[in-house]
């Protein structure tokens, strides 16, 4: 069985850690794929900009990270890494990450960086 924890950006966050130590806990998954797409959002994002933006619409500073970034590659090494080092996911080992071209239609797995 597959199953599929979706957030913006794909970020790996204390949220997403938290679900798959559940997933892993509840629903047996063994396997994790974690997936980013070029184009996205996030990508290239002003954060403090943003951060400006959703105070001054709102009068609250946002208290969580939003988690821009400007090489997709490099954000999937980020978030397979902290998957891999959690030690609250006993699979995390068994982790690939993605790349998804939109032009291409591809899926481009992302190697880990030298000596990680």
């Amino acid at each position: 069985d597959a199953h599929l924890i979706r957030n913006a950006g794909g970020i790996v966050t204390a949220d997403v850690i938290r679900s798959l130590m559940i997933s892993q806990r509840l629903l047996g998954t063994t396997e994790i794929i974690l997936i980013q797409h070029d184009k996205c959002g996030l990508q290239d994002l002003a954060e403090e900009e943003f951060r400006a933006a959703v105070r001054a619409d709102t009068g609250t500073e946002p208290d969580l990270p939003i988690g821009a970034f400007t090489d997709p590659a490099q954000s999937v090494r980020a978030g397979v890494k902290r998957i891999m080092e959690s030690p609250l996911l006993p699979s995390g080992r068994n982790t690939r990450g993605f790349v998804f071209e939109h032009k291409t239609g591809r899926l481009r797995e992302v190697t880990p960086a030298p000596g990680a």
